[in-house]
């Protein structure tokens, strides 16, 4: 082999040597995330069709449990309560919304905020 073909090999492994020393934790997950927060009740978006577009509908909690609704289907969709107690933003498909503690008694109504005709009930009993 010649000086000159040596010297280039050396080189380029001294490359990627450098290139693999630049990545920090190489393979590992340098940035872990929390295990998702579970809710206590959830409820399923399933359809665009009125008071059954939530499953099940109406649902009912006790004040202190937390709810989080799951979009089974493809669109995005929220659970807004009607009088402003409560909105999930947005949930795209397949996803699931952050759970929501109910700390107020009463039945509340709410709906889809992308799809107003999408309705359902939470009943919050004492």
């Amino acid at each position: 082999m010649k000086r000159s073909s040596i010297t280039s090999v050396a080189l380029g492994l001294a490359l990627a040597l450098c290139a693999m020393a630049a990545v920090p934790g190489c393979g590992k997950n340098s940035n872990p995330t929390s295990p998702p927060v579970t809710a206590d009740i959830t409820i399923e978006i399933v359809g665009n069709s009125g008071a059954t577009s939530f499953s099940p509908n109406p649902r009912a909690v006790t004040v202190g449990q937390t709810v989080s609704w799951h979009n089974a289907l493809g669109t995005t969709h929220t659970a807004t309560a009607d009088g402003g107690g409560f909105d999930t933003g947005n949930i795209a498909g397949g996803a699931t919304s952050a759970p929501i503690t109910m700390t107020t008694a009463g039945t509340f109504g709410y709906h889809c905020g992308i799809h107003p005709s999408m309705v359902g009930t939470l009943t919050v009993n004492p």
